[in-house]
């Protein structure tokens, strides 16, 4: 029996617990080639303070781990472990030759898919329900996986949170691989982008995160409202865009707004984004929402009543995602409690969802709070002044509204005392624009919608 265990650092057991984990959470998200080829044979070396190391076998694949999956590593350490940590990846000592690792490596960048993910399975095509709410984006994403960089080229998709945008990106990405791997669709956030570009400035490597970027066939993109604000991000995806267009190479992008209301977003950028298709996704009606639950529920083996269905649909508020949410309780319920799945638990569960929404401040209690915190008078807010802080306030104001009731311009200008759309426009841009630049001001609009707004 080994006597090693009895003495081993805790911290180094963490760590190879926490690598464990990490391997297999990655085991469901990349391509298992890659998985095989490149993860597997990564060792937890040890702990140096706040630095992770790990071993590779050898030169080819140290260099792959580091220049495209540091940072998902990095991050997935720093959750199994509870606390931040930088990563090191080193060839292990006594390493052999690995000529034959290079040829078949380099086949398999030849035949894989350039993606770092697996496309969810459920978010197909086949599983996508159509309505009025969301026609369009649908044949778009359809003709782009059919004939990518010819027709709609870029997509854009738009539409509040919770209602399939994801699902269509992946439904896109899984058409093409079925169809020919050698497309090599990347599906990546915008957030996920910033934060790779951020991190190969700092390291010296821009110009492999340039070529992750480009060498590829279809390019999508999730939530790129999240690059306004950020100019040198920006400005790589002005050119990571131009870069693909020009040679012919697919491009879908998804937001929660439409080009013209990405108001911080450079103007170079919202006028290539509107130079394909945009469409967007609207909340679904109630014979949708109940189509989606029945679809839902046949993915999950489930044999749902019309009747419980429709009750839900109609009772149930919020997105798609919380009309799932509520499905998912309901067959949990059943399952737990050994209750039958009728209306009755329908109606149950319902009510939860209700009686936890979290209702929208309506637009006198938004004025309100911003007068509060800026000690100027709601009526003044509201009214004609051009006093400086009166301005300032109305703008914050402004700003606020559009982002919680995302209010047309013109619906807006009514509320505030029937002003033109283009002093909307105006005020919102301006306050956007100083958000960017004073962090203050940014801490203190994040506050107030925070706090009118809760998230649920």
């Amino acid at each position: 029996m080994s006597q090693q265990s009895l003495f081993d650092d805790p911290e180094q057991e963490r760590l190879r617990q926490a690598w464990k984990q990490v391997v297999e959470r990655l085991r469901e998200e990349i391509v298992p080639a890659w998985h095989r080829r490149f993860i597997l044979p990564l060792k937890p070396g040890e702990l140096r303070g706040d630095t992770v190391v790990l071993t590779a076998p050898g030169q080819f694949v140290r260099n792959w781990v580091a220049e495209r999956f540091a940072s998902t590593l990095r991050a997935m350490l720093s959750d199994e472990l509870g606390r931040a940590i930088e990563l090191q990846v080193e060839v292990g000592k006594g390493s052999r030759r690995e000529a034959p690792e290079v040829q078949e490596a380099a086949a398999l960048e030849r035949s894989a898919p350039a993606l770092l993910f697996q496309p969810n399975e459920k978010y197909r095509f086949d599983t996508f329900v159509v309505g009025q709410c969301n026609r369009l984006a649908y044949a778009g994403a359809k003709a782009v996986a059919e004939d990518p960089g010819r027709r709609f080229n870029p997509l854009f998709i738009y539409g509040p949170p919770g209602l399939g945008k994801t699902h269509l990106l992946h439904a896109i990405a899984h058409e093409l691989l079925k169809r020919d791997a050698a497309l090599r669709p990347l599906l990546i956030t915008a957030q996920q982008f910033a934060e790779e570009f951020v991190q190969s400035l700092q390291t010296g490597r821009i110009e492999q995160f340039r070529k992750s970027q480009r060498n590829v066939g279809v390019w999508l993109v999730d939530d790129i409202q999240f690059i306004a604000g950020r100019d040198k991000t920006q400005e790589e995806v002005f050119h990571t865009f131009n870069a693909l267009h020009q040679f012919g190479k697919q491009i879908v992008l998804t937001s929660d707004r439409p080009p013209r209301d990405l108001l911080i977003l450079d103007e170079r950028l919202r006028s290539r984004f509107e130079s394909g298709l945009v469409a967007d996704v609207r909340m679904p009606d109630t014979e949708t929402r109940c189509a989606i639950l029945l679809s839902k529920a046949q993915q999950e083996g489930v044999e749902l009543d019309p009747e419980v269905a429709m009750h839900l649909a109609q009772n149930v508020p919020g997105s798609i995602r919380t009309l799932e949410g509520a499905l998912n309780r309901f067959i949990l319920l059943a399952g737990v409690e050994g209750l039958p799945m009728d209306l009755e638990l329908a109606q149950r569960v319902a009510a939860d969802f209700r009686a936890g929404a979290v209702a929208k401040p309506s637009f006198d209690q938004i004025v309100q709070a911003v007068a509060e915190r800026f000690q100027v008078p709601k009526e003044e807010i509201l009214g004609t002044s051009r006093r400086a802080p009166i301005v300032h306030a109305r703008h914050v104001a402004i700003y606020v509204a559009r982002e919680i009731t995302n209010a047309s311009w013109k619906h807006l200008g009514t509320l505030f005392g029937n002003r033109d759309h283009t002093s909307m426009i105006h005020g919102c841009t301006k306050i956007g624009e100083m958000m960017v630049r004073d962090s203050e001001l940014d801490a203190t609009v994040r506050s107030l919608i925070r706090n009118l707004y809760p998230e649920p």
